[in-house]
């Protein structure tokens, strides 16, 4: 069983690409991480476990987290499950619309409220995926780069709203990131020729990201960093 001694951490979208490059980092840093992941974990470590829940149902999400938890408490929430199909304005209908709003904002909003109930009464950090897109648009992804641009400002109301709690709530906007699922949508090799830097980021350099805004937030509340190798100046 992982030891309740250590600083807590809920990562979500856990299974792969960012999410379980995040809960891998920090494992590293001597963490115990609870794993969420639609389609559960096939990570292994003392110091993790596993839940199986849709982030679109809050009660499921709920259950998982309390029962992972036990008598403890979060110290940090990094919610990195997302969904990216890609739409445009004739293209999109109202059962994608729904999809992708219910994952990226509704998802977003479930977690933050299941987290903030668990929350250390001293406080601590959550950490929200929003994207690049939500501020450097990119072709056929109408409704994602909207549902992120949603997750920025839910990022700054909740930096308001939690902030007498002692928690802290930033984002995290990456640009592209060679995961498997960027690598599936067929269009990373072309992107990155619009990436200053010319190259993706690899998802332990979010993670790495990710790490410094949750364990040592200081006196940053309500920001969202763009990682984007330099898309975002363009």
């Amino acid at each position: 069983m992982p030891s309740f001694s250590l600083p807590t951490v809920l990562v979500t979208g856990a299974a792969s690409g960012m999410g379980q490059a995040c809960a891998t980092h920090f494992l590293d840093q001597g963490w115990r991480v609870i794993a969420l992941d639609a389609a559960g974990s096939a990570h292994e470590h003392p110091n993790l476990v596993a839940v199986t829940a849709d982030i679109r149902d809050e009660d499921a999400v709920r259950e998982g987290v309390d029962g992972a938890l036990g008598d403890g408490s979060l110290d940090a929430l990094v919610h990195a499950a997302g969904i990216f199909p890609t739409s445009n304005l004739m293209d999109f209908d109202r059962e994608r619309y729904q999809r992708i709003f219910d994952v990226n904002v509704l998802g977003t909003l479930n977690l933050c409220r299941v987290a903030t109930r668990r929350m250390s009464p001293a406080g601590g950090a959550m950490l929200l995926f929003a994207s690049v897109d939500a501020f450097a648009v990119s072709r056929n992804q109408l409704l994602y780069s909207a549902s992120k641009a949603a997750v920025v400002s839910i990022a700054k109301s909740l930096a308001i709203e939690l902030a007498d709690q002692g928690i802290v709530v930033n984002a995290i906007a990456p640009g592209w990131v060679d995961t498997p699922g960027t690598r599936a949508g067929g269009r990373l090799e072309a992107g990155i020729q619009a990436v200053p830097l010319k190259r993706a980021a690899q998802p332990e350099e979010i993670a790495e990201w990710a790490w410094r805004l949750c364990h040592a937030p200081g006196y940053v509340s309500g920001e969202t960093l763009c990682v984007s190798g330099g898309v975002i100046v363009r």
